[in-house]
């Protein structure tokens, strides 16, 4: 996708922000393009390459085996930046000295300058950095300069002038940091002399031409989940494909939310879908998941049977062969452990990735995931280009395998019916106070106790709810929404009353890290 547009190369070494790298200078208007951080490098280093960075990485550099970047790296003729494990990186590679930190920095710590730097250009002394590190350089490579240090007297910014390379022990990609879209801006245009030509137009046609490319002439079939990303998965393969070659298959789990089946199939009528299937699978999905209650396993026995169910149907909905198209988002593929490179750690599973039947199809190279490189956000912004409603565009995330990761315990049609009445009531309140367009994703969430109630003059013994809201900007962290403490209490009064076996509501107030958003 990188076309005549000026790009930045990212080395990735299985951190879980790499991909928020890319994203913010995505954002300024330049491509980039990630690949494993130990690949050999002569193959990527094109002529419309204008910098180079080394992510961060779960791995010490002082671990036997850790990922090492090709040699090549340290001849390169462009601005290098290293983040985190990228400073250590070049600098033990370098000859410098790394060690295990007598004192680990994670989260805030404020930077303190030794020396002015363009990477810190119009960012004021004393800024509050974020910070995650175990590891501390004490020594700089021969020819590195100390620029930076933190709060803490710590290394925080080596500067290598005679290699073309800095480095940075804290994460500007992290919305945490201030300043941080400052210090890439400060790399990417005034380090590397990049220009800003990319754009999500760009990435739109082409997205549309890869499809093509990839498909040729033969049929390709989406399963819609309902959320806004295979919403959009299907908008834009019916951009870039022939109507009549694209296959709709909407598969009720019966773990959907509430008017999911009507909705879905509207919009997709008006987008000009010609093979739009509708198949309730409810029965099938709710007897493989009696008894089950390990939310991993869920996630596995929902991706098996959502191919399951697409295989036994399609031999009477789907011609010939065919490629199984997805909605898959770059935050579901690190999650996984599935990022750029060998070294990304498994978070939860997404059913649509980790699936041993989904995994096989993708082995086979019959998967198309057009949306796999972009954020929530982003998928929104390429919706609206697409004609999607808002209605559509604008709703809360939900998860592949639905209500079967927000009803903890085992799950049955009861729960799900109980889970199903309660969060439509919580996004209805929240849509009649004005809040919905406040929070990035809302749901409730049913869990697996019970506990001592009343009503009127009689004990009663109910289920106990969960009412989860936070707010972000990509996904990756979230805060907890400060909701009016009015609302919840009026929230909370019309659940119990309009929904009897709710007896106690619960406020969710965890951020992420460390919590997920999702409670599976």
């Amino acid at each position: 996708m990188e076309g005549v547009n000026d790009s930045i190369l990212i080395l990735d070494f299985g951190s879980q922000t790499t991909q928020l790298i890319a994203r913010r200078i995505r954002e300024l208007g330049v491509y980039t393009e990630i690949i494993p951080g130990d690949e050999p490098l002569a193959e990527h280093l094109h002529e419309h390459v204008r910098g180079i960075i080394l992510s961060g990485s779960p791995m010490s550099v002082l671990d036997p085996g850790s990922a090492q970047p090709d040699p090549v790296l340290y001849e390169v003729r462009v601005p290098i930046l290293g983040i985190c494990y990228g400073l250590q990186r070049m600098t033990h590679d370098n000859g410098g000295e790394v060690a295990a930190a007598g004192s680990r920095e994670f989260g805030r710590a404020r930077m303190r300058y030794s020396e002015a730097h363009p990477l810190f250009e119009k960012v004021p002394d004393g800024f509050v950095s974020w910070m995650s590190h175990g590891d501390s350089i004490l020594k700089p490579a021969i020819g590195g300069k100390v620029i930076t240090r933190s709060e803490h007297g710590l290394i925080a910014c080596v500067d290598y002038p005679e290699r073309g390379m800095t480095g940075i022990q804290f994460h500007p990609e992290v919305t945490h940091c201030e300043h941080g879209t400052r210090i890439l801006q400060n790399f990417v245009f005034g380090m590397c002399g990049a220009h800003a030509t990319w754009s999500m137009d760009e990435y739109r046609e082409q997205a549309a031409r890869d499809i093509r490319a990839q498909v040729g002439q033969e049929p390709v079939l989406l399963l819609i989940s309902g959320g806004v990303d295979s919403s959009v998965a299907a908008a834009l393969l019916l951009e870039a494909l022939p109507p009549e070659q694209v296959y709709l298959m909407y598969v009720d789990t019966g773990m959907m939310r509430a008017g999911e089946t009507e909705q879905v199939s509207a919009v997709l009528g008006e987008l000009g879908a010609k093979h739009l299937f509708v198949i309730d699978a409810s029965e099938r999905f709710l007897s493989a998941l009696a008894g089950v209650a390990d939310p991993e396993e869920k996630r596995r026995i929902i991706g098996d049977m959502f191919i399951s169910v697409q295989q036994d149907e399609v031999r009477t909905h789907v011609p010939g062969n065919y490629f199984l198209a997805q909605g898959t988002l770059y935050t579901d593929l690190i999650e996984s452990g599935k990022g750029v490179g060998k070294n990304a750690k498994v978070i939860k599973s997404h059913h649509n990735v980790r699936s041993p039947l989904v995994e096989k199809k993708r082995a086979e190279g019959r998967i198309v995931e057009p949306l796999a490189a972009l954020y929530k956000d982003e998928v929104r912004e390429l919706g609206r280009a697409l004609g999607l409603p808002e209605s559509t565009v604008g709703r809360h995330p939900f998860p592949g395998p639905g209500l079967a990761v927000r009803i903890l315990g085992e799950i049955t049609a009861e729960r799900c019916d109980l889970l199903r009445r309660a969060d439509a009531i919580y996004i209805e309140e929240l849509r009649d106070r004005g809040l919905y367009s406040e929070i990035w994703q809302a749901f409730a969430v049913l869990l697996p106790i019970r506990a001592v109630g009343v009503a009127g003059d009689a004990r009663e013994y109910g289920s106990v709810l969960a009412l989860r809201a936070v707010v972000s900007h990509d996904g990756m962290t979230a805060d907890v929404y400060a909701f009016p403490p009015q609302d919840l209490l009026e929230i909370s009064a019309r659940l119990t009353n309009q929904v009897p076996e709710i007896g106690r509501v619960v406020y969710d107030i965890s951020s992420k890290p460390p919590a997920t958003i999702e409670w599976e």
